[in-house]
């Protein structure tokens, strides 16, 4: 799930893989005037505004060998370094984030219209300049962009900002600056992170296919 706040609106999107090809919309304003749209309502005073049609989804991790993953990293593995370079992020986060993402599939599509490696909404694809999400550089480089920010947002803290990459920034903010207790992004946390220090420690997907040839 994605989010964002531009000029006082916030923007709450999501990226949950499914196999149904429509993304709802739903809209509130808050007692100072802030205005909220989000696919996913936090209560029953989200008020439906747009309905869209996407793109069915491919679920990116269906069928994939481990063999086959670990292809797929090693073909994209100069790109996401060069993304984390460029925004100072380090090459094992993103290479965590994308495998849980997309399994390092540059044309996984949700159901609710997140694409790409890193699963972008197509909000966040035009706020950083990503004009095919599909593209793999691009698509890193909105990813990483946005996922500074959520970082920068949440005072560096990791956790905070991978719900946030999964929930939306105001699920993170409406729970007081905590992981939502919902048990998707709480499970997207712990992957992330679980895949992170694998790799921090040598042992990601080589060890892993070393013992499942």
């Amino acid at each position: 799930m994605r989010g964002l706040h531009i000029s006082g609106w916030v923007l709450v999107l999501g990226s949950v893989v499914a196999t149904t090809a429509v993304a709802d919309i739903y809209r509130y304003q808050d007692a100072e005037g802030r205005t909220y749209l989000t696919d996913q309502p936090l209560d029953d005073d989200y008020r439906l505004v747009k309905r869209y049609r996407m793109p069915a989804a491919r679920k990116p991790s269906a069928g994939v060998s481990l063999r086959e993953m670990m292809a797929r990293r090693e073909r994209l593995s100069p790109l996401i370094e060069q993304a984390a370079r460029e925004q100072q992020l380090s090459p094992e986060l993103l290479h965590a984030v994308v495998r849980v993402e997309s399994a390092y599939d540059h044309k996984a599509v949700s159901h609710k219209g997140a694409v790409g490696l890193m699963q972008l909404m197509p909000a966040t694809a035009r706020r950083y300049g990503v004009r095919d999400s599909v593209d793999p550089q691009q698509n890193l480089t909105g990813g990483a962009r946005y996922l500074g920010y959520l970082l920068g947002l949440f005072g560096n803290d990791l956790s905070l900002a991978l719900a946030a990459y999964n929930a939306g920034e105001n699920a993170v903010i409406k729970y007081g600056r905590q992981i939502p207790p919902y048990p998707e992004t709480r499970n997207y946390v712990r992957k992330v992170l679980a895949f992170l220090e694998q790799d921090k420690a040598g042992s990601d997907l080589g060890a892993s296919l070393a013992q499942n040839p």
